[in-house]
């Protein structure tokens, strides 16, 4: 297993590294810079903020000094927040979109396993095809969509749910939760479905029933283990996904999360928080699929015996 953990981090280095690489000169090369405005800005007043923030320095000079500030941990200072650096931002911002995130996440695994497993249960029947339709419509709509529509139906016309705000009113949180999990429900209920599928004609799925042991507990106990496996080794890009893909519903929902701050900075030129933001999701990505193909991995001893196969 150490092995199997050790081939995964070696793998995660140059993709980082990769991803700040291709981010840091995307940035540089977009038109506009962080002090560029409307309101022009005396050269020498220029100068001296360029020089404050390494800008004047070649763009290889300034690569190289990123990458020792980023070895010691330190992501930069905000170029639009004087006096606040993108730690302090990010910490600021993202236990909101990490809590928002893991509601979305639990709103995903209960509709999408309770429906995948209720569909495989009767393949090819209304009980499959009603979950598996509604499942396809939640991929279709996309969550620029699915929030506003959510709004209007329970916000405005019925008015039981908060349409904007986090942590104020009680329910505050269900809108946007279920407008980010929706998708991922959608996926899982698919994955979920296809795995028990595969896994209830199994030989020791049939020995458990011909044994006379109840239903549900052959579904549950024989049956989640290896039919689930899927969405155990989905959970990890699916976080990630949600961590990185609630920018639109925290807009959306004005949640203050950590979206709020990279929308800002993408269009106010913030390279350190754009890139710092872009690091910590990246960081983010890349450990949480390396705890689910450990997870998976572990519920399936054949994918950590040669590990050296699995790159």
């Amino acid at each position: 297993m150490w092995r199997f953990v050790g081939s995964r981090l070696l793998q995660a280095i140059p993709v980082l590294l990769v991803v700040i690489t291709v981010t840091f000169f995307l940035i540089r090369v977009a038109p506009g810079g962080p002090f560029s405005s409307e309101k022009a800005v005396i050269p020498e007043v220029k100068a001296a903020l360029e020089a404050q923030y390494r800008l004047d320095r070649p763009v290889l000079e300034q690569y190289t000094a990123y990458l020792g500030d980023l070895i010691r941990g330190d992501l930069g200072p905000s170029f639009k927040y004087p006096g606040r650096s993108v730690n302090e931002l990010i910490a600021a911002g993202f236990p909101v979109t990490a809590e928002l995130a893991l509601y979305a996440l639990l709103v995903a695994l209960l509709i999408g396993v309770g429906a995948g497993v209720i569909a495989s249960l009767r393949p090819n029947t209304a009980q499959d095809y009603i979950p598996m339709s509604a499942a396809m419509i939640g991929i279709c709509i996309p969550s620029l969509l699915l929030g506003p529509l959510l709004i209007l139906v329970f916000g405005i016309y019925l008015d039981w749910l908060p349409v904007s705000g986090w942590g104020d009113m009680p329910g505050d949180k269900i809108l946007p939760a279920v407008t980010l999990g929706a998708v991922y429900a959608a996926y899982i209920a698919r994955l979920s479905r296809a795995g028990m599928l595969e896994i209830m004609t199994q030989d020791y799925i049939r020995t458990a029933r011909a044994k006379g042991i109840p239903e549900w507990r052959v579904v549950v106990v024989h049956g989640f283990r290896g039919g689930l496996t899927p969405v155990v080794a989905f959970l990890g890009p699916a976080f990630a996904g949600l961590l990185s893909g609630s920018f639109v519903v925290e807009t959306i929902f004005q949640v203050p999360g950590l979206g709020r701050f990279y929308v800002q900075a993408a269009f106010n030129r913030d390279y350190t928080m754009i890139l710092g933001a872009t690091v910590f999701l990246s960081s983010l990505i890349v450990v949480f699929n390396l705890l689910s193909d450990v997870l998976n991995a572990w519920m399936n001893p054949r994918l950590r015996s040669r590990p050296e196969q699995n790159t």
